[in-house]
């Protein structure tokens, strides 16, 4: 190895490594008396990934986010690259991270290496072509099954989640399978269970989790959050579990590894439950199940307390005809009764009868698994627990009687609470009684940060009434109830560096207050015109700054709430609830989008009934799609994914047409359509769409092949972004919007420039020294003083002190430092120390007597010292001045000019719409 670029790979990781210690913080993002260290994101590497297309290979890559120093009017300014083609440079890319190679070939292998002052800093790694836009996972069907009525079932990928679950840099992928039986949790009937797996790129299977038959399947059940929970620079996964639930790891041939149940309380076992219990109800346990209920109707709380009718013949309106506490005849007769004349007199779609499937006692839980391995870390209690059947939750007062309905309501999220580690957000409920958890987990204990519950909405009857739109019992938090969705987001809303949870119509400050539950006045032709109402239920949100001329963020909502709800949709302020604009429709208004559409209208286009523009003015009657968006355009437009079902997924524009056939490939959910996932998985800022393929047997992963002009740091190193990832696979997927304006008229010097911290570099760093000192160009006492400096830092970081794994870089600089500057060149603040520029004698000869390698290194030392000295003083204010000349004297370099690529032009095997694997 080059002893140069030994130096140079070193103080490149260390530039990333310096972020644990909130060193590569921006001076315009954080002041500096902020005690805080930064938002904890994920380590990522280059992410360069190859695309064949009809006018060569397409590259992408990711600008990070410490890396980001300014901005232009076409994006951001920071760290420039060199792009090479089988060692050969090809150019040095300026103004975005992306660069097509007209002469590029399916043999040719590319690197980029990153650029500061002229000096190439690092490499990342080896990248060859897709053949084609897109890249297949391959995937591993679980096998058939059968319920226990005798129905067949099988099984199709379904959601889809990404983490770096071995600390390497590169997302791996968490994938849902859903059997063809799984069901909404309005419906009647047993399903398949439900499997968790996590694949690396290449299709190999790391482990897979049988949820077992306790946890019924269907979009509303089985949220996987997938995030660095605890720091150690590894993503964890949480999830609700059962007894039963098992993890299987496998060895990389395929064979398993080990496999084990998850861990029972002490209070269950000693209350006899086991891991072999099966708690799904037949129609007959049904059966046996409301004449229970009604043999200890007298004893229920609310009917001691006078809340209730004190006997089921008042509740049902007839006649009194029994003596209480009930014999078993009296309680089956009146359950005879109740199945057969009262439901199906409320409406013909009760019956009771068929009622089976459903899981409604028994223990549940909420696990965390270590992500590269599966392994069980820790179990507690699923909070709050179900109560009952969900006739507290109302599930029997209306017309439709449907059990186990709105108890079983679950949504999950990430949210950065306190503006620096990711916490989770578990939540039950949200038409009546509503509740959430959030927790901390630090390696070794799931720490419950708050809870809150709206308390249980009145009942006259929990048999005849209609509890929705009413305040739960809770003085605080009562006025929750009916406001969520069938999705949360978790974004700054009131600008204090700390994440609130958008919780529908209500918003729970970052400490678990109750900031705002937004209400207003129902209008003429309403129900109760002029009555003040919650705004209510609705199945589509989106949270982010909308119109960049308000300050601050807007929440677009769409309402079920029909005669009952002032609006069909509508716009507020998110800092405060209030409606800014909307529209009262009248009716259940399903479904709603907002994106940049129309580059001529300024702001964010939002529709649901028509389109409006950002403040509101009516542009159209007729609007895009509203399955799922997408940053896919290389003008930073929004474009729609179309398809539900059977149909072909495609990526349309509003006003290009059609840009994306995905052949071969198939949405999820139903009438949802929605992909498996959206997110900035690899290379540039742009969204890639993730989707099964018609057979399940891959994940499909499609990328964008326009070149672009426009810089900008990866999407998944912003805060709101990364949390929005997170949770979108919960229920009805909804997309992951960003904390700063993204448009095409954006201006780039509102975005913002975070301080973070990145706790997998340190471990980037370890491996960058090991290979350096097996190579032997570190040798002898100092790369013991290094690798004994990084050690420290590894176990600061898996015990979640940051400022104990600064202290340890600290020491690990003290040794690639002049002796001058390592006595003067830190400075400790509140957020552990931070790097200032190192004085240095006029030879700067210092490296190279702290790393005793070659003597050619000698020779380089001044080079290495510019490259240290921006790097230093990059890290000490945020600021580097960023420039290439140098490189651009090269004749063979040239800065990549836009061109966008004219999909429908291609043919061939690189065609953007083919659907082969070449």
């Amino acid at each position: 190895m080059n002893p140069q670029r030994a130096s140079v790979r070193l103080l490149a990781a260390f530039s990333v490594a310096l972020t644990v210690g909130c060193l590569a913080v921006p001076a315009s993002a954080v002041a500096p008396s902020s005690p805080r260290q930064g938002t904890q994101l994920d380590h990522l590497d280059r992410g360069l990934v190859a695309a064949g297309t009809c006018e060569g290979v397409f590259l992408s890559w990711r600008l990070l986010g410490h890396e980001a120093t300014g901005s232009s009017g076409t994006g951001l300014t920071g760290t420039d690259f060199n792009v090479y083609r089988d060692g050969q440079k090809l150019a040095t890319v300026t103004d975005s991270t992306n660069y097509l190679d007209t002469a590029g070939s399916a043999a040719s292998a590319y690197q980029v290496r990153a650029v500061v002052e002229g000096i190439e800093l690092d490499e990342s790694a080896t990248a060859t072509s897709w053949h084609g836009d897109f890249k297949d996972i391959p995937l591993k069907k679980p096998a058939d099954g059968v319920t226990p009525a005798g129905q067949a079932y099988t099984y199709s990928a379904n959601d889809a989640s990404v983490g770096d679950v071995d600390g390497d840099g590169r997302y791996e992928f968490i994938v849902k399978w859903d059997p063809n039986n799984s069901k909404d949790v309005s419906q009647v009937g047993y399903t398949g269970t439900t499997y968790v797996d996590t694949y690396k790129a290449d299709g190999t299977l790391l482990h897979r989790i049988d949820l077992g038959v306790n946890i019924r399947s269907g979009a509303h059940y089985t949220q996987m959050l997938v995030n660095d929970f605890d720091g150690d620079g590894r993503a964890e996964m949480m999830m609700k579990t059962a007894p039963g639930t098992k993890s299987t790891s496998y060895n990389p041939d395929g064979t398993v590894a080990s496999d084990a149940f998850i861990t029972l309380l002490q209070s269950d076992l000693a209350a006899g439950y086991a891991k072999a219990d099966d708690y799904r109800m037949s129609a007959g346990d049904y059966y046996q199940h409301m004449v229970k209920t009604f043999q200890g109707w007298t004893e229920h709380p609310e009917v001691k307390a006078g809340n209730w009718p004190a006997t089921l013949e008042e509740a049902f309106g007839i006649a009194p005809q029994y003596k209480y506490p009930l014999s078993q005849a009296d309680a089956e007769a009146l359950t005879n009764y109740f199945m057969d004349v009262y439901a199906p007199s409320r409406s013909t779609r009760n019956n009771l009868r068929a009622f089976e499937g459903f899981i409604v006692s028994g223990p549940e839980y909420l696990t965390v698994f270590e992500g590269a391995t599966g392994r069980e870390l820790k179990t507690v209690a699923y909070e709050p627990g179900r109560h009952d059947d969900g006739l507290m939750w109302g599930d029997y007062a209306l017309p439709r009687i449907e059990p186990g309905n709105r108890v079983d309501r679950f949504l999950a999220g990430v949210a950065y609470l306190d503006g620096e580690r990711p916490a989770a957000v578990f939540a039950r409920g949200y038409y009546t009684r509503t509740t959430l958890a959030t927790y901390t987990w630090d390696g070794v204990n799931l720490s419950p940060v708050w809870n809150i519950d709206s308390g249980w909405a009145p009942m006259s009857n929990p048999f005849n009434d209609s509890p929705h739109g009413r305040d739960g019992r809770d003085p605080e938090f009562g006025k929750l109830t009916t406001q969520g969705f069938h999705s949360l987001s978790a974004s700054d809303v009131d600008g204090d560096g700390k994440q609130e949870i958008v919780y529908g119509s209500a918003t729970i400050d970052d400490d678990g207050s109750l900031l705002y539950s937004s209400f207003d006045t129902l209008p003429t032709g309403s129900a109760v015109p002029g009555d003040e109402a919650r705004l209510g239920h609705g199945d589509a949100m989106h949270v982010t700054d909308i119109d960049p001329n308000r300050p601050g963020k807007e929440i677009f909502t769409v309402h079920e709430g029909a005669t009952y709800a002032p609006y069909g949709y509508a716009m507020r302020d998110a800092a405060t609830g209030e409606t800014l604009f909307g529209a009262y429709s009248g009716k259940d208004t399903g479904r709603g989008m907002i994106g940049d559409v129309d580059p001529s209208v300024p702001g964010i286009e939002n529709w649901a009934i028509g389109m409006q523009s950002a403040d509101g003015d009516k542009l159209t009657t007729s609007q895009p799609g509203t399955n799922m968006s997408i940053k896919w355009a290389a003008d930073m437009t929004t474009q729609i994914i179309n398809g539900a079902g059977d149909s072909t997924p495609t990526i349309d524009d509003w006003k290009r047409g059609r840009l994306l056939t995905a052949d071969g490939t198939r949405t999820n959910n139903g009438t949802k359509g929605t992909p498996s996932l959206v997110a900035g998985v690899v290379g540039d800022w742009r969204e890639e769409m993730l989707v099964r393929t018609a057979d399940s047997s891959a994940l499909r992963m499609f990328m964008s092949t326009e070149v672009t002009n426009h810089k900008l740091y990866t999407l998944m190193n912003d805060p709101q972004y990364r949390a929005e990832v997170a949770r979108q696979n919960t229920t009805y997927n909804q997309p992951s919007y960003t904390d700063f304006y993204f448009a095409s008229d954006m201006d780039f010097a509102d975005v913002p420039l975070h301080a973070a911290w990145m706790p997998g570099s340190v471990k980037a760093l370890q491996h960058v020294l090991e290979d350096l000192v097996e190579a032997g160009d570190i040798t002898g006492p100092v790369a013991s003083q290094l690798t004994a400096s990084l050690q420290q830092a590894a176990r600061a970081v898996e015990d979640g002190d940051a400022a104990k794994a600064a202290q340890a870089v600290q020491r690990f600089v003290g040794f690639l430092t002049p002796a001058e500057g390592s006595r003067q060149g830190f400075r400790h603040g509140s957020c552990g120390a931070q790097l200032q520029r190192p004085k240095y004698s006029p030879g700067f000869r210092g490296l190279t007597r702290s790393l005793p390698v070659s003597g050619a290194m000698e020779s380089s030392a001044e080079t290495v010292a510019r490259s240290w000295r921006n790097l230093s003083g990059s890290l000490a204010t945020g600021r580097s001045t960023v420039s290439s000349a140098a490189s651009r004297d090269s004749p063979e370099s040239r800065v990549s000019e836009p061109k966008t690529v004219a999909r429908s032009s291609c043919s061939g095997p690189w065609s953007a719409t083919s659907s082969r694997v070449l």
